[in-house]
């Protein structure tokens, strides 16, 4: 609801956490925005409406997207100054990154984003394929944006923070995954 036309109370719904992070968490609900969306006035515009009700309290928002090019995806990408673009150490999602950056991001929903990068994540080290998909993209783009030199490795203690509903800072700070953010974070 926060999302939809009215913005009586913008930070309703936010979480504060310790961390000096705050979190507007997605529920089942807004898998009905994309219907709500599609006949709505200025859809493509309706995220940045509301984050510019609250962006002058925070110094960065992070939006974190599905894989898809639904309604809400171009009204994430319609909103942002910038977009980090994480491709997990596969074929496929390497291929389909070309499809979303060449026909959508940068053509009709927003002209002016910049793309900071593609993060490679889910990386498993001890094979071949993260080391193909990881050649695949310098080829292909490497010219064209910025390869993070830090990759996310995939690990069994990222799922389980889900399930411990804490970060992977308060959950296994000395992990693997939480130095690989750590290194991404300083090297953005």
């Amino acid at each position: 609801d926060t999302i939809n036309e009215k913005f009586d109370n913008p930070k309703e719904g936010i979480l504060h956490h310790n961390e000096g992070v705050d979190v507007l968490p997605a529920n089942l609900e807004l898998s009905a925005m994309d219907f709500a969306l599609v006949n709505a006035m200025s859809r493509e515009t309706t995220l940045r409406t509301y984050l510019n009700e609250i962006k002058a309290d925070y110094d960065y928002i992070l939006i974190d997207c599905m894989p898809s090019l639904s309604m809400i995806t171009l009204n994430a990408l319609s909103a942002a100054d910038s977009v980090i673009i994480p491709v997990q150490a596969q074929y496929l999602p390497a291929k389909g990154m070309s499809q979303l950056i060449q026909t959508v991001m940068r053509k009709y929903i927003n002209p002016n984003l910049k793309i900071e990068g593609v993060l490679l994540t889910l990386v498993d080290n001890r094979t071949n394929l993260a080391k193909t998909t990881l050649s695949v993209l310098e080829e292909n783009y490497g010219n064209a944006f910025k390869i993070f030199k830090t990759h996310i490795p995939i690990a069994v203690k990222t799922a389980e923070t889900t399930l411990k509903g804490k970060s992977i800072y308060s959950y296994a700070s000395n992990s693997k995954v939480a130095k690989a953010y750590e290194d991404f974070t300083n090297e953005v």
